[in-house]
């Protein structure tokens, strides 16, 4: 699988990674996730489950791996992985996140599945959770949906931190990760921030699929301007390959030889500017399916009937909020 430089850091990437937002917990914000995990939920069930798909992640060459300290046991089964696997820092980069604090307490019906903190408490509390895990295999540590509200991009002393980390080389590379309408207005305002005469954020994480490309022109100039861009959500939590509007996509996979989930992947890899875009895949079976975006080729008539789904931001962004934990 082609590798590339992710943004001006060190860090290498492949152009697939794999996102492991959906195997960490019982639950997930994605249309027939419970379908997806069913009967393999416990502990020990889904540990299997995340090594099965880590395994075919990498036969299949993927080499960037996503975690983050809210996915509930997602890093301690990534570190299990790669301790059985003896599995080294040549062949994966590993990127997770600070920010969200776990409350679901391994249920699918809990009231709150996550809490937001974007504190120098919390993040020194989950730094150290993090290196228990999974000691000095972090490449890249990202702030977890940074949102102007969240007060993060003004919180000095959390910033001084991160920017303290890479110094260290604790880490090689600092992020953010967007979510909402307010996606722009957080990335424009990250790109600005310095320390040490130097672009606090290497990288970013942002939605981007067919149903919400309105972050694409910003991507492209953060790019230009030297940031590493990761896309999540290509498949709009499962919108476009199961979802209302997943029978225009599916035409359009029916005529190029494809499956939709590789059609929408297909879609975000052939951003320019894109240089990984994850899978979020449950099962082995989904996880080879995803493989095949990287041989899709879109033609015209691809790219107008994707560009037609596009929501309106707002709305996108509501109906995102609507989804139910399965």
């Amino acid at each position: 699988m082609e590798r590339r430089r992710l943004g001006r850091t060190t860090l290498s990437v492949t152009r697939l990674g794999l996102g492991l937002a959906a195997l960490g917990r019982p639950g997930y914000v994605n249309l027939g996730h419970g379908d997806d995990v069913r009967g393999s939920t416990d502990v020990v069930g889904l540990e299997r489950r995340t090594h099965a798909v880590l395994d075919a992640a990498l036969d299949v060459g993927i080499g960037y791996l996503d975690v983050a300290r809210s996915y509930g046991r997602a890093e301690a089964f990534l570190s299990s992985w790669l301790a059985a696997r003896d599995i080294g820092p040549e062949v994966v980069t590993v990127g997770t996140k600070w920010g969200y604090t776990y409350t679901a307490d391994w249920r699918v019906d809990a009231d709150v599945h996550e809490v937001k903190d974007h504190s120098l408490a919390t993040l020194r509390r989950q730094w150290a959770e993090t290196r228990a895990l999974l000691g000095g295999r972090v490449d890249l540590l990202q702030v977890h949906s940074a949102t102007v509200e969240s007060g993060i991009l003004e919180a000095d002393d959390a910033l001084d931190a991160l920017a303290a980390l890479r110094a260290s080389g604790d880490v090689r590379a600092v992020g953010l990760t967007l979510s909402g309408a307010g996606q722009a207005t957080t990335l424009q305002r990250a790109m600005v921030i310095e320390r040490d005469g130097h672009r606090l954020f290497d990288a970013v994480q942002a939605t981007w699929n067919a149903l919400e490309p309105s972050l694409g022109p910003l991507l492209r100039e953060a790019h230009a301007a030297g940031m590493g861009i990761i896309v999540k959500e290509a498949l709009a939590n499962g919108r476009l390959v199961r979802g209302p509007e997943a029978a225009a996509v599916a035409s359009e996979a029916q005529r190029l030889g494809t499956s939709p989930d590789a059609l929408a992947l297909g879609h975000a890899l052939a951003q320019p500017w894109a240089d990984v875009v994850l899978s979020g895949a449950a099962t082995v079976e989904q996880l080879r399916s995803n493989v095949d975006a990287l041989r899709v080729v879109l033609d015209e008539a691809a790219v107008a009937a994707l560009g037609a789904l596009a929501q309106p931001v707002d709305a996108y962004w509501r109906q995102r909020r609507a989804l139910a934990w399965t």
